[in-house]
């Protein structure tokens, strides 16, 4: 009886969309590094939408594999923990303008996000299938990275410099990395059900973020991530308020 050889190998569709992502991650650094911080932050904001397609795509196909697991972690590790500090110390956290100990302070705030991001990532692989759909435990690294290199764009374009471009991204930085390696929840969207009914508001805020995305793609770029990142703790507040709320009742 012949027995069929399982050939080794790594499926090819998936793993192309996770070295997209690796890729644009690569480009942001490139384009921090020459001073085309703009540029940084777009490749980053693409490095998001392969990052989102290749789990799809793998799901959709039946291609998911250990392999693609661990080489979408790296990718993400470079593209939303490396890229994002490395766009934020060249901007304004590498050159404060303050003088020596303040440019030391720089480099281990970038280098706080760079470990909550491997944190976050090491956590999701260890918990993947266990935790709920609905939520993510800690701010997702993709995220907390829009909002740094969302930041450093807006910045960049009305012309921060020196203190005043340094201390929002440090404060963005560290919180970043504080959220990433949080237990505190954000939803996922992953159940959100485009065949419903939704509110006229819904589709009224939708126009409006489109609107603001067309006119100023860095404020609404920056706005956008700044208030997912700040979703999470407000929610968390207002979710023990009700449990204190009933526990009275």
């Amino acid at each position: 009886m012949n027995k069929k050889v399982r050939r080794r190998g790594i499926f090819l569709l998936p793993n192309l969309f996770t070295t997209g992502c690796l890729f644009f991650g690569f480009l942001a650094v490139i384009s921090a590094i020459d001073g085309e911080f703009g540029r940084a932050a777009v490749a980053i904001l693409v490095a998001m939408v392969f990052d989102g397609l290749d789990g799809r795509v793998a799901r959709l196909t039946g291609t998911q594999s250990d392999f693609g697991v661990q080489y979408d972690s790296l990718a993400d590790m470079v593209s939303f923990g490396l890229a994002p500090a490395a766009v934020a110390f060249l901007w304004a956290l590498g050159n404060t303008g303050a003088g020596a100990p303040w440019d030391n302070v720089g480099w281990l705030v970038a280098f706080l996000f760079v470990a909550g991001a491997a944190l976050r990532l090491a956590r999701f692989n260890t918990q993947s299938g266990v935790d709920d759909k609905r939520y993510f435990q800690g701010l997702p690294s993709p995220a907390a990275a829009g909002a740094v290199v969302g930041l450093v764009w807006f910045g960049d374009r009305v012309g921060l410099t020196g203190l005043e471009a340094a201390i929002p991204v440090g404060v963005v930085v560290v919180l970043g990395a504080v959220l990433m390696v949080s237990n505190v929840r954000y939803e996922s969207f992953k159940e959100l059900d485009f065949r419903y009914r939704v509110r006229f508001t819904s589709v009224a805020g939708v126009v409006l973020a489109m609107a603001l995305v067309a006119l100023h793609p860095p404020t609404a770029i920056c706005l956008g991530f700044l208030i997912y990142m700040f979703s999470g703790p407000v929610l968390t507040v207002l979710r023990l308020r009700d449990r204190r709320r009933h526990r009275r009742a």
